[in-house]
């Protein structure tokens, strides 16, 4: 699965005028499934979302998980981060799951996450979004776990 993890003050995500998810201080994970991840790719990545330290320690440094500073995740479906841009000016999108199994996977992320995580926001699968965000730092890391049998 493929991720984009922002740390982030605030962030909301809105369809047409409605705000479907948001969080105060915590993570904004833009999420892809890719074709043959299975739960195996959308549990490891919730385990390294949770456990990754790139909140402030009491010396400045990034030593603090998202649970460690109480900070929320609002998690995003955003199929465009499978975009294979290495010939032409468009890009392609073969990589990303088919919808199906896209939103099946998503969807079992967010379940797996709101089961480990008190305060879980999301956006809406296949949805046209306009995401809000206060990047803090700004800190922003992709963070990947590839499909069983993929590099």
């Amino acid at each position: 699965m493929l991720s984009l993890i922002q740390r982030v003050a605030e962030a909301r995500v809105r369809i047409d005028e409605r705000v479907v998810g948001e969080i105060g201080q915590g993570l904004l994970v833009l999420v892809c499934a890719e074709q043959g991840d299975t739960r195996e790719q959308a549990d490891a990545l919730l385990n390294r979302i949770l456990k990754l330290r790139i909140f402030a320690d009491a010396e400045g440094r990034m030593n603090r998980s998202v649970q460690d500073v109480g900070g929320g995740l609002l998690i995003v479906s955003q199929f465009t981060l499978a975009a294979d841009t290495r010939r032409g000016n468009r890009p392609g999108f073969s990589r990303a799951a088919a919808p199906a199994e896209g939103r099946a996977l998503y969807e079992y992320l967010l379940e797996q996450a709101r089961t480990r995580h008190p305060v879980v926001g999301a956006g809406e699968f296949g949805a046209n979004m306009q995401v809000h965000l206060v990047n803090d730092g700004p800190v922003t890391i992709p963070l990947n776990v590839p499909p069983a049998g993929g590099a």
